[in-house]
């Protein structure tokens, strides 16, 4: 496992045997960055695919949400209206509880 450095101004996050000469999200120098510890870097890695995961549902979520407001405008019939009301709003807490599990995450360094 490489090394991770993290910029005391932005939070940046570098992989590598040492930190950058300049940092490449807001530009600070070298000295800005601090190496975390093995177990603060574990973190980091083990939690990488699940915040994936969570961006990729909140992705999916968008187009249901998209789809759903369609179905709405069209206005067919009522029952399907309001399938289509339902599936918005479980879209809102779906997309709201992975929103929330991210920060979840970065509150806790696995980001």
């Amino acid at each position: 496992m490489k090394k991770l450095f993290k910029c005391n101004v932005c939070n940046f996050v570098w992989e590598g045997e040492t930190a950058p000469d300049v940092c490449p999200k807001c530009g600070q120098p070298h000295e800005k960055f601090v190496e975390l510890t093995p177990e603060s870097a574990d973190k980091v890695y083990k939690s990488e695919r699940t915040n994936d995961i969570h961006m990729e549902i909140i992705t999916l979520i968008d187009n249901i949400i998209a789809l759903s407001q369609e179905g709405i405008d069209l206005n067919l019939d009522p029952a399907c209206v309001s399938a289509f009301n339902q599936a918005l709003n479980e879209g809102y807490i779906i997309k709201q509880r992975s929103k929330a599990e991210i920060e979840n995450h970065i509150s806790k360094g696995k980001w």
